[in-house]
């Protein structure tokens, strides 16, 4: 599988005052359910100049917008990142809300796989996720053993 190198992460926000345009397109979207493996036909309509277009879609991607106008309706900035992604430092530190110190660190001490080009390390999108995904279910391990202890000593009720 070849890895392919971004040069920029652009993040896509909306304006405030297009915050609800987003949360109806998105409820919109959400009560239409095709099968998993179809496409559907988009039709879009530009209302200032009457242009209009019909794309297939895969229903894939249907879901895909419908989450990402879902988080854009709550004031988030999305961005559309390939699994097989390789960041630089700076990227992979921005995406996980580190310093690009800290996660130098982190993948030094084998805790994010990376590779070297050169002087540089680059990290494959995936890897973040995977991290994030065992950083998550350690947090839950330890709330779930603090939780225990607290009952266990009648501190919780």
């Amino acid at each position: 599988m070849a890895t392919r190198r971004l040069e920029h992460l652009e993040p896509y926000a909306l304006a405030a005052q297009d915050a609800a345009g987003a949360r109806a397109s998105s409820a919109a979207l959400a009560a239409f359910r095709p099968g998993d493996d179809g496409t559907v036909t988009l039709r879009l309509e530009d209302h200032r100049t009457g242009q209009q277009v019909e794309a297939p879609v895969a229903a894939v991607a249907v879901r895909l917008l419908t989450q990402a106008l879902a988080q854009m309706a709550e004031g988030h900035a999305v961005t559309l990142l390939p699994l097989d992604a390789e960041l630089s430092t700076q990227q992979a530190a921005d995406l996980l809300g580190v310093s690009r110190p800290y996660l130098v660190k982190l993948l030094e001490e084998g805790r994010i796989p990376f590779r070297k080009v050169g002087a540089h390390r680059r990290v494959r999108a995936a890897a973040l996720r995977d991290y994030l995904a065992d950083y998550q279910r350690q947090g839950l391990e330890a709330l779930a053993a603090i939780t225990s202890e607290a009952q266990r000593m009648g501190l919780y009720e």
